[in-house]
């Protein structure tokens, strides 16, 4: 089968890794204000599928949307953009 039309993709970072094959993520994005016109930060987070487990909190990663694998996943982690930075 070939793949279906081009899929949502976002970059977002890892802010729960507590999960069995699966990691939280923070996607935030900016808009204008429709009023005001100021910028203003909106997020959204996203349970994604780590079949790994590779991604650790802090981590910058890619996810692309897919089928739903469970009630509340239906993201996968496509890339592990950049690590989190270690004190």
């Amino acid at each position: 089968m070939s793949e279906a039309a081009n899929k949502r993709q976002l970059t977002g970072r890892v802010v729960s890794d507590k999960m069995k094959k699966t990691v939280t993520v923070l996607v935030e994005r900016r808009m204008k204000h429709a009023l005001y016109g100021k910028f203003i930060t909106r997020s959204s987070k996203y349970h994604a599928h780590d079949e790994a487990s590779e991604c650790k909190q802090g981590d910058l990663v890619l996810i692309e949307e897919c089928r739903p694998i469970s009630s509340t996943k239906a993201w996968r982690v496509i890339q592990l953009v950049e690590r989190a930075k270690t004190v």
